[in-house]
């Protein structure tokens, strides 16, 4: 099976309808209250290259059922943020992340561009396992 659209022009769909924020601009709103970081990579993705500090993780399989406070593995950290900034390694996961939710009418939702990727290049602050 071959897709007729390939996961490049679906992020690029994604990504003209969502907010991207930079790695600047998701530390300035790190200190803010109401503001969630959620990390969607996978858990040897963590183990591996660690994670900014106060982001929750959430397996990207996970977060429109734990987002959802109708669900059975719903969240209350979703419950008390005013504001969901998504990311992923290089920023593809959580663009259609961030459209998922907009989808399902969450307000707030952002996506930083480049993912951990850029956050590592721009030489910013991570915890890892052995932190």
């Amino acid at each position: 099976m071959e897709p007729k659209i390939g996961y490049r022009e679906l992020v690029a769909r994604a990504e003209q309808g969502i907010m991207a924020l930079t790695p600047e601009e998701v530390a300035q709103r790190l200190d803010r209250e109401g503001v969630l970081l959620v990390d969607l990579r996978d858990i040897r993705e963590l183990k591996r290259e660690g994670w900014i500090p106060g982001s929750l993780h959430v397996p990207r399989g996970m977060l429109e059922f734990w987002i959802d406070p109708g669900s059975p593995y719903y969240k209350p950290a979703f419950g008390q943020a005013n504001e969901v900034v998504l990311y992923c390694n290089k920023g593809w996961r959580s663009a259609l992340a961030a459209e998922s939710l907009q989808a399902m009418g969450c307000e707030g939702v952002a996506h930083m561009a480049g993912g951990l990727e850029r956050w590592l290049a721009e030489d910013r602050e991570i915890e890892t396992p052995n932190t």
